[in-house]
């Protein structure tokens, strides 16, 4: 094809509050309909006109096209019953709060699936879960891949004073297991880890200095926990978090087990301890566990992390849209692409955009090929550099600074 079959790895949806009653078990809606009745939505993206492109099918078909995006991976946006924001952003749910929390998750999931089904093959719905109780987690998991949702399961984060155990602890290795026995990626998307921080402008600041890295703790948590060792077929997606830290990281990662594993080897040092039972316990090297199990959702990737492709691994990225997110590439995202990937090579551009994606997440691009051959973007498009930002482009694709290189 002279088109390139664009799949955004990195997309949102959920219902509107109410709609997700249907999809309650009916135990739960008399609870529902209270906690409905006083509840104040705190988002405005979610009360504005543009809300129903979370799940209004056809609206939403319509403004990927135009963009040139064929399929998308699907992570939730909208407000699950009984959360009090977002269940990215929630904090963990405690004893009282657990039961019903799993409840209105389970809503998005049924949700989800039916939402998923509109678009055949075009969606690939991520699955929530809680990690207070790994066998129910590890159900739903089985439950959820039962029901056709391929977009895997997305993990949440355990952040300091959240009353769970940290990600490295083997209470998790069933919910590890039954994500490699089906093939069923682990995602981590940015934002899902962060401790509360509180609401007054340092807090908010340092949020956004920080929430990155506690969405990078799960690299390392697995990776130093023996995970991929114990489960070499488990998947991990790191998404919305950027890519041009993964080459430092990795190189820090694989300076700490090297220096710690060594260390285990003279008893009588006082790092030894530090390093005692790390070998074993985690296998592979980390440079050697991210080029055998993990990818990164490269959202809207940025011109000055493109260089690093090579060490990021270019079968390891995967390009997305986040719409309808403010901070995505919509309208724009033929000139995201283009800031991006201008002069790039046909075969790693394809990589990129779509390849990588359909092939982590399952898409079948015999259905998607030809109907990219008709709205993708053209090869001769994306290769024509970018020479004017659009005034109204909201998204960090297009920001200027230093690092940030514009034709």
């Amino acid at each position: 094809m002279d088109r390139y079959t664009v799949i955004s790895a990195d997309c949102h949806a959920g219902a509107d509050l109410l709609d997700y009653r249907p999809y309650l078990e009916k135990r739960h809606h008399d609870d529902f309909d209270a906690w409905a009745a006083t509840y104040v939505n705190p988002y405005e993206d979610l009360l504005a006109d543009t809300a129903d492109r979370n799940w209004n099918s056809g609206r939403r078909v319509a403004e990927l096209e135009e963009d040139g995006i064929v399929a998308e991976v699907v992570f939730p946006n909208t407000i699950p019953p009984f959360f009090p924001t977002a269940s990215l952003m929630a904090p963990a749910p405690s004893q009282q709060e657990y039961e019903q929390r799993w409840a209105g998750l389970r809503a998005h999931n049924r949700w989800l699936a039916d939402f998923c089904e509109e678009a055949p093959g075009r969606r690939a719905g991520v699955a929530q879960i809680l990690l207070n109780n790994v066998e129910e987690a590890v159900r739903e998991v089985r439950r959820v891949h039962a029901a056709g949702l391929t977009g895997g399961i997305l993990l949440p984060g355990a952040p300091p004073g959240s009353g769970i155990p940290e990600l490295y602890s083997q209470t998790y290795d069933p919910l590890w297991a039954v994500c490699a026995e089906l093939g069923v990626p682990v995602n981590h998307h940015g934002g899902s880890a962060s401790p509360p921080l509180g609401d007054e402008p340092a807090a908010r600041a340092v949020f956004m200095v920080e929430t990155t890295w506690f969405s990078h703790r799960a690299l390392w948590h697995l990776i130093f926990g023996g995970a991929f060792r114990r489960n070499p077929e488990l998947k991990l997606v790191l998404t919305e978090q950027g890519s041009g830290w993964i080459p430092r990281v990795l190189d820090m990662l694989d300076y700490y087990h090297g220096r710690l594993v060594a260390a285990a080897t003279r008893a009588n040092t006082a790092e030894s301890k530090f390093g005692a039972g790390l070998a074993d316990s985690m296998g592979k090297g980390p440079s050697e566990v991210w080029r055998d199990n993990c990818y990164v959702g490269a959202s809207f990737m940025r011109p000055h992390e493109v260089p690093l492709r090579e060490k990021i691994g270019l079968d390891k990225i995967m390009w997305g849209s986040d719409y309808p997110h403010d901070e995505g590439t919509h309208p724009y995202t033929r000139e995201g692409l283009r800031i991006a990937y201008a002069g790039l090579p046909r075969a790693e551009v394809a990589a990129m955009v779509g390849g990588n994606t359909a092939r982590v997440y399952g898409f079948d691009l015999g259905l998607l090929d030809p109907i990219a051959a008709k709205i993708g973007p053209t090869v001769e498009e994306i290769a024509e550099p970018l020479t004017k930002i659009p005034a109204d482009a909201t998204s960090p694709a297009f920001a200027r600074g230093g690092s940030v290189r514009v034709w």
